[in-house]
């Protein structure tokens, strides 16, 4: 598997949509989330600890739904852009949300230390990742021998409607590629995850008008391709922008309405006892050796 970067994202603005993202959970994310959360049904360990990474931007309410699956579990909130942590501990610590209705101790806040969890949870954050394997391999690092990862991301059919209104007009792309599961899926194993499994499903929007589209597509994300346009574009440009959006988007099946599809594929994968092969240049941390230690006594 390659290690280079994706060539799509641009790591500047990729950097600058991650600091200045609206601090809220897009309505599609909370639906992924929802989604996601009921798959946890097949999961038959709960965890001890687990983490929400980027809960604010990856759903508010699905961080919930996970609170109440494993309500005697202990949370860890990691918020990775410093206007969403304020937001996370705003909404955590009103009066609606109780802790104790959802947990038995209140979330506590901050990159998980080393093998410490046994379930990370990530939604919706994965395809905006400028170092999507470098995000990975933090991942696999937060978490104990035999945790296991939970996430979803967008996925190389989403929005085809769209890029192809700009490439039939004759515009730089509409958006960065979005990665393949079976890619990300490599990415796993070779980021030293076991048993990734790999599942998609597209979900089809629609909206009654371009405006709202054009709305719902600030607050899920911006264009990240290098090629984009360079500049900003006038009213005119708007204007010929919704023109075209209306003019083919609109789909008799869905009563006129403007439909958007999404791709989403949703992933977990497990953390394995390492593997030492014993040479001079052999290094294991100590966290994983006291689990392969644990794990070793228990087997004999």
């Amino acid at each position: 598997m390659s290690s280079e970067r994706p060539p799509t994202i641009d790591p500047v603005a990729a950097a600058r949509w991650h600091a200045r993202a609206p601090a809220l959970s897009p309505w599609l994310h909370e639906e992924v989330a929802r989604r996601m959360e009921d798959r946890l049904q097949w999961i038959r360990t709960a965890p001890a600890v687990w983490c929400d990474w980027d809960m604010v931007r990856g759903g508010v309410e699905g961080h919930a739904l996970v609170s109440t699956r494993y309500r005697n579990a202990r949370t860890l909130v990691h918020e990775t852009a410093p206007h969403c942590e304020a937001v996370a501990r705003d909404t955590l610590a009103k009066p609606w949300w109780s802790p104790s209705r959802w947990s038995a101790a209140s979330p506590q806040f901050g990159p998980p230390p080393e093998a410490s969890v046994q379930m990370l949870w990530a939604n919706m954050a994965l395809h905006t990742a400028a170092d999507p394997q470098g995000l990975i391999a933090r991942w696999h690092r937060a978490l104990a021998v035999d945790g296991y990862l939970m996430f979803s991301c967008l996925g190389p059919d989403t929005l085809r409607e769209l890029r192809a209104v700009y490439a039939d007009l004759g515009w730089p792309p509409a958006g960065h590629a979005f990665t393949d599961m079976h890619d990300w899926g490599d990415m796993l194993v070779h980021a030293g995850f076991a048993e990734p499994v790999m599942d998609m499903e597209r979900i089809t929007l629609t909206f009654a008008t371009p405006e709202r589209l054009i709305q719902e597509l600030r607050e899920l994300g911006c264009n990240l391709h290098p090629d984009r346009f360079p500049s900003l574009r006038g009213r005119r440009w708007r204007e010929m922008l919704y023109q075209a959006l209306t003019d083919r988007l609109g789909d008799a099946t869905h009563g006129g309405q403007l439909a958007l599809t999404f791709e989403i594929i949703y992933g977990h994968a497990f953390k394995p006892a390492p593997r030492v092969r014993v040479s001079e240049s052999s290094a294991v941390s100590l966290q994983d050796m006291r689990a392969m230690l644990r794990k070793g006594g228990k087997e004999n």
